[in-house]
């Protein structure tokens, strides 16, 4: 999932030519006005059609049109940068999952942004971060997203703080009334990576350095991290089933009533929350020895460097990422603001109660890798968990561990 504007100085685009990372901070002005294409995954609440009729209405000469992509951030990839290869100017204003910018900066896909332009200074600090690289703004953020625990206030009297606990409730719940105990996101794809950064994170490791240059996976930590869900699904509460499981897959199972606990983001409280009314409950991440530790994530809104009506596409970022709107993004789409003072209303504390947990979450959570090269690090990860996850095998944890931080260490030093 998952799921989330400038005045660019923008590139100097002669026809086909973008700007490179190291190049894009060109001096021209932003041009272009007339229609455009909003480009980002799939919308499962349909918040945002209403938000786009409401600019529609007072720009019809720049009109916008929704163009939904996969519901899958890899899947979105895919397809972005399909588009952005061939130098098509279909797309105007792209959602990125906050862990593209640099890709995208390097690649010279995106334009950069004047960063005056943008009340970065109310927006939560560790978000605006996610926007950032080599010192330039390259897209504006949209939503926040730190994954949270939810479980049933029916069956769990106190939520756990740590795996321990965790694994002591799921366990009696599982014998109990024979669902599933705990799940996340266990297929293989980004959404594992996700779900193995933050065990290794709460296990009080890492497994990739902030600036994405070196490999700081520790084996024994990360086999921690790994035996943590291995256990589960040997001991049962952990289901067989969320080996297939997305951000939909497990939402649509806890609130169905098949699962006590799930990992998820914050976009599943609304759903679950019309489908459960008071047995819904959400807390931190547990970890191993106390609260967790969750990967920062959500969507950021950057400009194509082949779009031909970038100005346009500026203002409509500018409009989208307003307060307004942003309160607009949690009420009706339940997806996180990216806007701090939003966290602290009280209004929206009582409609969303998790408001201070997730603000707490977010400010604590890790960002992916700042590196061009994220992709191929997550399909290394991803892929080794899965095939860990899915064929028990003799090789320890702690052997798993070690394998993946070669190949790691083998992409960093190749790029």
């Amino acid at each position: 999932m998952l799921r989330s504007l400038p005045v660019l100085l923008a590139v100097a685009l002669a026809a086909g030519c973008a700007a490179t990372g190291d190049e894009g901070g060109g001096e021209t002005g932003t041009g272009g006005t007339g229609p455009i294409t909003f480009a980002t995954g799939r919308d499962t609440t349909a918040y945002l059609q209403p938000l786009l009729d409401r600019w529609n209405q007072a720009h019809p000469a720049e009109k916008v049109t929704l163009l939904e992509l996969p519901e899958a951030a890899d899947e979105q990839r895919a397809q972005i940068g399909a588009n952005l290869q061939a130098r098509s100017s279909r797309y105007d204003v792209l959602g990125l999952d906050v862990v593209w910018t640099a890709e995208f900066a390097e690649n010279g896909w995106i334009i950069p942004l004047e960063r005056g332009l943008f009340p970065l200074d109310r927006f939560l600090p560790p978000v605006v971060e996610t926007a950032i690289y080599k010192n330039k703004l390259w897209a504006v953020p949209y939503t926040s997203n730190a994954g949270l625990l939810y479980y049933r206030t029916d069956l769990v009297r106190k939520p756990p703080r740590t795996w321990a606990e965790l694994r002591h409730q799921s366990r009696q719940i599982t014998k109990k009334h024979n669902i599933g105990g705990y799940a996340g996101q266990f297929l293989a794809y980004e959404g594992l990576t996700v779900n193995f950064s933050e065990a290794v994170q709460s296990a009080g490791g890492q497994i990739v350095s902030q600036d994405g240059t070196e490999v700081t996976l520790d084996p024994v930590k990360g086999g921690t991290a790994l035996d943590f869900l291995l256990q589960g699904l040997r001991e049962g509460w952990i289901p067989k089933e969320s080996l297939s499981y997305k951000e939909e897959e497990s939402r649509l199972a806890f609130q169905e009533g098949r699962l006590a606990f799930a990992r998820n983001w914050p976009h599943a409280y609304g759903p679950a929350k019309a489908e459960l009314g008071r047995k819904l409950g959400v807390t931190r991440l547990p970890g191993l020895n106390g609260p967790g530790s969750s990967t920062l994530g959500g969507a950021n809104l950057a400009i194509s460097a082949y779009s031909k009506h970038q100005h346009t596409a500026q203002e409509f970022i500018r409009y989208f990422t307003s307060l307004e709107n942003e309160r607009r993004v949690l009420t009706e789409g339940s997806f996180p603001p990216v806007w701090t003072e939003l966290y602290d209303d009280p209004e929206l504390i009582k409609r969303f109660p998790y408001l201070p947990v997730l603000k707490e979450s977010i400010l604590a959570a890790r960002a992916r890798p700042v590196s061009a090269n994220y992709n191929q690090l997550s399909l290394v990860i991803a892929s080794s968990v899965a095939k860990a996850l899915g064929n028990p095998s003799p090789e320890s944890a702690d052997d798993v561990a070690a394998s993946m931080k070669s190949e790691l260490e083998e992409i960093i030093r190749t790029q």
